[in-house]
């Protein structure tokens, strides 16, 4: 019986591992004949693993995806890699902690101890994590993405449409990278800001992200350079420049200086100005100058 029940797992392991397996290809690894494989494959079917059998000279199988999930069988190298994928999802800003701490605990129950030895020992903290993204907002997302549907949704207080590209995770945070249909131009959506609208709109043609790539475009966009500003600070240059990070400082006057600074949203760069403590002028552009008119409204109502 032991001997069987190995052999169950060995063809398991090997229906898994490829998509299709010729039946003599298969007896030939197991070591035994093709009736053997074919009665292995019927006790895998009463399982619940939906083995398909496939026409051919030799004949084969396959292993479908079935309406419900049965028992999975994982290597050593499997087993740890998903037990750490589960324990730092939680810090991964998808919505999804409680239910992979779930995961983890029922993965780690029936580990070997060497292996639970090697999870345990991985101990991962989130820090600076930004809102959570509802999970089903990225697959909605995602869906749109791999579909390459028009994306409509709501973001704020404005019904946004635009060519969903890429899903990406930053610092805890998930953006969607897209062509903003109404704007023309290219865009980071911050996601937990995301509430889809259903249907999405129809088809469209992949555009090419600035830089060739996702990354170069999000890393650049980070950097600030889509979001660069000119300001006259009331202080003079040696004051400002030790809290001016990667800005650009030179004097203007006494007690009075220009500096040109990136960050990456108008928002984030209006209320950077307030580290400086200083009556500050914007020179340009016209988005920096509404962004401070947005947040002043929002100070505003904050004092109460």
């Amino acid at each position: 019986m032991r001997q069987t029940s190995g052999r169950l797992l060995n063809l398991l392991s090997l229906l898994q591992a490829r998509r299709d397996w010729p039946g003599p290809a298969l007896a030939d690894r197991l070591a035994v004949s093709a009736r053997t494989v074919r009665r292995d494959v019927d006790r895998l079917r009463e399982l619940g693993y939906p083995v398909r059998a496939l026409k051919g000279p030799d004949g084969g199988y396959r292993l479908d995806a079935g309406a419900d999930l049965p028992p999975l069988l994982f290597d050593d190298e499997q087993a740890v890699a998903i037990a750490v994928a589960l324990r730092t999802a939680v810090a991964s800003g998808a919505g999804i902690g409680e239910a992979a701490m779930r995961a983890l605990t029922t993965v780690r129950q029936v580990m070997p101890s060497r292996l639970r030895h090697r999870i345990d020992a991985l101990e991962v903290t989130a820090v600076g994590r930004g809102d959570e993204a509802d999970s089903a907002v990225l697959v909605a997302i995602g869906a749109a993405v791999r579909a390459r549907e028009v994306l409509r949704f709501d973001y704020g207080d404005q019904r946004r449409k635009a060519e969903p590209h890429h899903l990406v995770a930053r610092s805890g945070r998930w953006y969607l990278v897209a062509w903003d249909l109404d704007r023309g131009d290219w865009r980071t959506f911050r996601a937990d800001r995301i509430r889809p609208v259903t249907p999405n709109g129809p088809r469209f043609t992949p555009r090419e992200v600035p830089g060739g790539d996702v990354a170069t475009f999000v890393t650049e966009r980070f950097r600030g350079e889509l979001c660069v500003g000119e300001v006259f600070i009331g202080r003079a240059a040696a004051e400002v420049a030790p809290f001016a990070g990667n800005a650009v400082v030179e004097d203007a006057g006494p007690d009075r200086c220009r500096a040109v600074l990136s960050s990456w949203s108008w928002i984030g760069l209006a209320a950077s100005l307030g580290r400086f403590d200083a009556e500050v002028e914007v020179a340009g552009p016209p988005e920096l100058r509404e962004a401070c008119a947005t947040l002043a409204r929002r100070y505003g109502r904050a004092s109460g």
